[in-house]
């Protein structure tokens, strides 16, 4: 072989060998930098949220259990405007955990893009976690094709025991107040109690010495409805469209129960006698809170997370007016058996998971969904802080109490900065289950401040007091798409607002009446009340 050939040679071997190293490294670094790789996918959050793609508790999942990479992208603005986009544009490339709603399961299903998934709710072999999930749920899920079109995430465990709920809606009153008054908490269990005490406090005076305002409310949350529910009226729902209770074989709704007009004429008349903050109907939040912060309010009526609960939470004893908050049982109505429910317990699933049919990482996204729906009743904060032993662990046993137990991870999880919670967990709740057994937030094994502990005993008292009930079929009844509740629920809602400010706010016996008219002729004209209940009695039948 001559000198040329040999280094001919000797150079088509450098090209070659070249060659297979830029093969090598393109191949390498595309792994490495995509989310196609083995045991990896992307999930599309609806909602807005603070992302870390390298948070500890993803970290965890990735080397550890259940050993996937989960690289999640949260959608920005408005919702419902983004999922249309992506879906006219080529959709989400492998998993999307979105609320559970009519308009996005249609959007999905519509768009030809997700995956039938019934098949893998029936492998408790390979899929055990998928196969425990309450078959009554998946049931109800099935597409009129037959098929069931998404995972369903954060139900109860259990529907036929399901978890209470954080109920908040309840009346409240300032013991020290009470005490000034020369009352006890057993002079307040009915309605004219009730009255003798805000007649009372009204003559107490603030620490400015201003008097003291004796019952308030946060009308722009709607918060009146604990006094409808006092009066018998079921202000709640379960997703459906309007409030129902069922009387024997037949419904009542909200507006035609003749107890709605008899707990607005009670809230008149303290209106009118001085009794009810007059600013109720047009305060908002902010100049609510600080009402109560001031300690300007002697009882309030409403949900205590619109008080701020954080009033209290951060005190470890009496140095605020928060400190002396305490709820009492809803006061006795004369004529009125049991109070109305003002929290519909809904065990059905809340989110669901759809999963792109051309994915390519079908098996990592079923795995990871068949770890986060163990049917264990601390699951939830398994896939929000890791299991017990790595950032967190039990005080004494399992399903007790709990603390953090990695320093590094407390303090930035509660720096209260969000970037710095976003690099401990994703706040991936909502990809799991919950259960009655036990509640994380219930068991937080910290004891102090006191005043925390104070908001975990509100919600446990409001929750045996009779508002709560589980969710009926008739809870749940939705508009139809294009129907006549899609189209008149924004005014009906108007209605039921401009007329709750005028009924409270009547002058007089004669002026409250007229908008009473005023109020059932609005419901029929503007509304079509008719029209609407006939269309929601429809509507229920198609669900039974």
């Amino acid at each position: 072989m001559s000198l040329r050939q040999q280094k001919g040679r000797k150079l088509v071997l450098l090209s070659l060998a070249l060659l297979m190293f830029g093969i090598t490294a393109c191949s390498s670094s595309s792994t490495e930098s995509g989310s196609s790789s083995a045991n990896s996918f992307k999930l599309w959050l609806g909602w807005n949220a603070t992302i870390n793609n390298q948070s500890m508790v993803q970290m965890y999942w990735k080397e550890k259990e259940p050993g996937i990479d989960v690289r999640l992208e949260a959608t920005q603005g408005d919702v419902m405007t983004e999922l249309n986009l992506k879906l006219n544009t080529g959709g989400f490339d492998d998993a999307a955990l979105f609320s559970r709603s009519d308009v996005v399961t249609t959007a999905m299903t519509r768009s030809g893009s997700v995956l039938p998934l019934e098949q893998y709710f029936d492998m408790p072999d390979k899929y055990p976690g998928l196969a425990s999930i309450p078959k009554i749920y998946l049931d109800q899920m099935k597409a009129s094709d037959g098929h069931i079109y998404s995972i369903p995430t954060w139900f109860d465990q259990n529907p036929d025991d399901p978890w209470p709920g954080w109920a908040s809606y309840g009346w409240f009153v300032r013991t020290d107040v009470l005490e000034k008054t020369g009352m006890t908490m057993d002079d307040l269990k009915s309605l004219d109690g009730i009255e003798k005490y805000l007649r009372l406090s009204a003559k107490q005076k603030d620490a400015n010495g201003k008097p003291l305002i004796p019952l308030s409310f946060l009308s722009d949350a709607s918060d009146e409805n604990v006094i409808l529910s006092t009066f018998g009226v079921t202000v709640s729902t379960a997703g459906g469209v309007i409030p129902v209770e069922k009387q024997g074989n037949d419904y009542q709704f909200i507006y035609d129960n003749p107890q709605y007009k008899a707990a607005y004429q009670w809230m008149n008349n303290m209106f009118r006698e001085g009794l009810l903050d007059h600013e109720a109907i047009t305060d908002k939040k902010e100049r609510y809170k600080e009402k109560n912060k001031s300690g300007r309010v002697a009882m309030n009526a409403g949900g205590f997370f619109n008080m701020d609960a954080q009033l209290w939470e951060v005190l470890d004893g009496p140095t605020d007016p928060a400190w002396y908050y305490d709820v009492i049982p809803y006061p006795k109505v004369d004529g009125v058996s049991e109070i109305g429910a003002n929290q519909i317990i809904n065990p059905y699933p809340a989110n669901d998971v759809f999963i792109n049919k051309n994915t390519k990482n079908l098996d990592s996204i079923l795995a990871f969904f068949d770890y986060t729906l163990q049917p264990k009743p601390e699951q939830q904060q398994v896939v929000n802080e890791g299991p017990p032993g790595v950032f967190w662990d039990w005080v004494d046993k399992p399903l007790g109490k709990w603390v953090y137990t990695d320093e590094n991870y407390k303090a930035l999880h509660d720096s209260g900065d969000q970037a710095k919670k976003a690099s401990t967990t994703p706040e991936l709740y909502a990809a799991s289950s919950y259960s009655n057994d036990w509640y994380p937030w219930w068991n937080y094994g910290v004891t102090d401040p006191k005043g925390r502990f104070k908001t975990i005993e509100f919600t446990e008292k409001i929750g045996k007091m009779g508002g709560t009930r589980v969710a009926e079929n008739y809870d749940m009844v939705k508009a139809k798409p294009g129907g006549l509740w899609e189209k008149y629920l924004p005014e009906l809602d108007n209605v039921r607002k401009e007329y709750k400010a005028k009924l409270i706010m009547a002058k007089d016996d004669s002026q409250f009446e007229q908008a009473w008219s005023d109020f059932q002729a609005a419901l029929e004209k503007r509304a079509h009340w008719s029209e609407l209940k006939q269309e929601w009695h429809e509507e229920l039948q198609g669900k039974q």
